[in-house]
């Protein structure tokens, strides 16, 4: 990492915690493509763009807002990333992790991590929510690449549970208890394939990544991960299915089109992570 990076890092923390007036979050959020909707769940929340903070990127996708949200949610105090950044947007992989540093420094210690994502599992369908149990890290770089800080994490963390399986436990439960309740809710478990972008893969290309072992492919996240292991934070990731990305059977896609299936599996999404807020233990 760059001589300055923890430098920016401890600034962009002291200038947020003179705002958070004495606030600590537990937990973080980070909402995908169709999804920054969470954030209005926020109770006594405090929006901060990421234009005003310090050493920030910011983001320039349709359906990303470009700011935290703090406040509490299920009673628990939390920071709500509402938008996020891709390296397709042409930052670096490390100014793509920045805040996963940032929120760790302020005081969170898990974290939910979301996207919009094509389904390449057969048995998957559009709609459908995904619970990440592994991934591919198929952009061609890592956030920790370059002279390691170990104000932030050690020099090879380790990856054997990406995603904490308790979690993935977790949230599993709180879907059955919701299909009890006649909430049509469709849980899937998978591998998330982490691409570069920005554009859609073409057929050959998805027929591989399936070969491979992957159930869904995006164009973010993998990245966030490694740097939210390498500061010890737990991961809780979860793929919204917005479209099918079978190779062999390959249509057109366009964002707008993910956008609005997002939107169609929001209340779900919600519901499904409102749950886990108020049922983990952090």
């Amino acid at each position: 990492m760059e001589t300055n990076y923890n430098q920016q890092i401890q600034e962009a923390v002291a200038w947020m915690r003179e705002r958070l007036d004495g606030a600590i979050p537990q937990i973080g959020l980070i909402l995908g493509s169709g999804l920054g909707d969470m954030a209005e769940q926020v109770e006594a929340a405090l929006k901060i763009p990421y234009a005003d903070i310090p050493h920030f990127p910011v983001s320039t996708v349709e359906g990303h807002a470009g700011q935290f949200v703090i406040g509490t949610l299920e009673g628990k105090p939390v920071i709500v990333m509402q938008g996020r950044f891709h390296y397709y947007e042409g930052y670096s992989m490390k100014k793509v992790v920045f805040p996963i540093y940032v929120m760790k420094q302020l005081g969170v210690k898990s974290i939910v991590i979301t996207n919009a994502a094509g389904g390449m599992n057969r048995d998957f369908q559009a709609g459908d929510l995904m619970l990440i149990s592994d991934h591919l890290n198929l952009t061609g770089d890592s956030p920790l690449i370059g002279a390691n800080h170990a104000e932030l994490g050690e020099r090879f963390p380790d990856m054997s549970e990406a995603y904490n399986r308790d979690y993935r436990h977790l949230a599993k439960e709180i879907a059955a208890s919701m299909k009890q309740e006649t909430k049509a809710i469709r849980l899937q478990e998978g591998v998330y394939s982490g691409i570069s972008g920005p554009t859609y893969l073409p057929p050959a290309e998805l027929t591989m990544l399936a070969r491979l072992g992957g159930d869904a492919v995006g164009m973010s996240t993998v990245g966030e991960v490694a740097a939210a292991r390498h500061c010890g934070l737990q991961v809780l990731g979860i793929s919204c299915i917005t479209d099918m990305a079978i190779g062999e059977e390959l249509e057109p896609l366009t964002h707008e089109q993910v956008v609005a299936v997002a939107n169609r599996t929001k209340p779900m999404f919600i519901e499904l992570v409102r749950r886990f807020v108020a049922q983990v233990k952090v």
